[in-house]
């Protein structure tokens, strides 16, 4: 959540527009009081087919009290197939401990 100054705020409102736009919530002070907070659109289309786990991190984002990620995350590796299945693995345990 940022915390801009009016005349701040008027001189650069397309970039906090921006900002806004991209999910973040905004406070705006004059003389070090806060008169205002803009928030991105609560938009009924975004969030209806949204499961309650979805709409739960759209609020906590509206709120600022998570921010979003700027860049994706990297997509993990593909996973390595297994060498052998859990009974093999048990069946060669067992093995390897008959002779104690």
């Amino acid at each position: 959540m940022r915390t801009v100054g009016l005349k701040v705020l008027k001189n650069k409102l397309s970039e906090y527009i921006r900002a806004v736009a991209d999910g973040e919530t905004l406070l705006v002070t004059d003389r070090d009081r806060v008169v205002a907070e803009i928030v991105p659109p609560r938009a009924a289309s975004a969030t209806s087919g949204a499961t309650d786990a979805e709409r739960q991190w759209v609020e906590l984002i509206r709120q600022g009290i998570i921010t979003p990620a700027k860049f994706p995350r990297p997509a993990l590796p593909p996973r390595r197939p297994a060498m052998m299945t859990p009974e093999e693995l048990l069946r060669d345990l067992d093995d390897s401990r008959s002779d104690r």
